[in-house]
């Protein structure tokens, strides 16, 4: 998991919610998982390719493999700052790095590197990224 020159980051801010506080008194691994799930999906909005966009083209992202590294305990109503890049793009898979930070002092929360394979919606098989979803997400690749 590398990181990215600064340009080439998207950055969506989150604040920890009672609701993802575990038993342990800090943010639940699945808390963690979403937070990935939602600074993917907020950047790719943020290109033009909301889901409605998805669903013309007849395709989407679906997460096939997920490795995350949890460094530091994200506690209720710290702000973390989500960042994320592609990696790497072939042809009907992507991977996107993804990094949570503690705004406050800046401290890495977790690691991540999420592999996406592009899936025709209908058949559930994986299909070729569309040339122009490349290009919307062009000046993020790293």
């Amino acid at each position: 998991m590398t990181e990215a020159p600064e340009d080439l980051v998207f950055e969506f801010d989150l604040v920890v919610a009672d609701a993802d506080i575990d038993m342990l008194g800090h943010a639940s691994n699945i808390a963690f998982v979403r937070w990935i799930q939602d600074v993917a999906m907020a950047h790719s909005a943020a290109v033009g390719l909301g889901f409605e966009v998805y669903q013309r083209i007849g395709a989407v992202f679906v997460v096939v493999r997920q490795q995350i590294d949890y460094l530091r305990p994200a506690l209720r109503g710290d702000v973390v700052q989500a960042r994320t890049w592609l990696s790497n793009v072939g042809a009907a898979k992507c991977e996107r790095s993804s990094h949570l930070l503690r705004k406050s002092d800046g401290q890495m929360l977790a690691k991540a590197l999420t592999t996406w394979g592009f899936i025709d919606m209908a058949s559930g098989r994986p299909t070729r990224i569309p040339q122009d979803v490349r290009v919307a997400f062009k000046g993020y690749i790293h």
